[in-house]
């Protein structure tokens, strides 16, 4: 019969798998009833080194402030097939270039993407993964706890998503033209991040 703790560690694991999406400490306890939602933040720790020495495709990664049961990232292209396309590859890039250069105005986007922009704006707020406040004449875009979340990365913060892109995807800026100054655009711009819908196009839009 399981411990107490390893009981814990398990109804943890049937609750991130039945969920499917990312979960808050807070939001587990509560879950499972729990009135004291300290012991969930060990079982988590408990349940990540469970997995880690697994040999499994899955993984339990920290998004945000929330936890959730994941492919590991050398697995996501072999779900592919089985995956949902709902992105275009104009969308994929739209969304790319709000994520690297984010807070970023609506109107340097339509520098980088031309009118279609506009178009790309109005779906990925839709789809609930870009957040748009008024800045004078344009709008200001940042990407959502929603874009986080959905491409597994980690955190919510500009830099670390800039991070992120770079080191698993390959985004990289351009190199300084003249007098030090940058492109609007990073020199590439690969396909969509960590749970892709689409296939990106080659060279992301320029200024």
């Amino acid at each position: 019969m399981p411990s107490k703790v390893d009981d814990l560690v398990l109804r943890i694991e049937a609750v991130l798998f039945a969920a499917g999406k990312p979960l808050s400490v807070r939001e587990l306890g509560e879950t499972l009833g729990l009135a004291d939602h300290r012991p969930v933040q060990g079982a988590l720790k408990a349940l990540a080194r469970t997995y880690e020495q697994r040999q499994t495709a899955l993984s339990v990664e920290r998004v945000g402030d929330r936890y959730a049961l994941q492919l590991k990232a050398e697995f996501v292209p072999t779900a592919h097939a089985v995956t949902p396309v709902d992105l275009a590859p104009r969308t994929v890039k739209a969304l790319t270039l709000i994520a690297y250069h984010q807070p970023i105005v609506q109107s340097r986007l339509v520098r980088m993407l031309g009118e279609p922009a506009y178009e790309e704006v109005q779906r990925l707020r839709e789809a609930g993964y870009v957040h748009a406040e008024p800045k004078g004449a344009t709008l200001e875009l940042t990407t959502t706890r929603h874009f986080a979340e959905q491409f597994g990365i980690a955190s919510t913060k500009p830099e670390e998503i800039r991070r992120f892109l770079e080191r698993k995807h390959g985004v990289a800026p351009a190199p300084p033209v003249g007098t030090g100054s940058v492109p609007d655009a990073p020199a590439e711009v690969p396909a969509a991040p960590e749970a892709p819908r689409a296939e990106s196009e080659t060279g992301p839009g320029e200024a």
